[in-house]
């Protein structure tokens, strides 16, 4: 098991609001996909796209019903 640092990033539906909520962790995690997936099980409109970047980081781009969300796993 790999061990990563999560950033995760919601950003704000309001229009006039750019700020986002940002949060992150050091997580020690087996599937990046199963990961993304369990924080999100509840959701009914869920759908995500992985994009690997060239230094190896690993983004989750998430939507859960409009909302948009970021996932970027560096490993540690």
């Amino acid at each position: 098991m790999k061990e990563y640092e999560v950033v995760h990033e919601i950003f704000n539906e309001c229009a006039n609001n750019q700020m986002r909520d940002v949060f992150i962790e050091e997580v020690p995690i087996e599937n990046l996909e199963e990961y993304v997936k369990q924080h999100h099980e509840k959701e009914r409109d869920f759908s995500f796209e992985r994009e690997d970047l060239a230094d190896g980081t690993v983004v989750y781009h998430v939507n859960t019903s409009g909302l948009l969300q970021r996932y970027t796993f560096t490993e540690i």
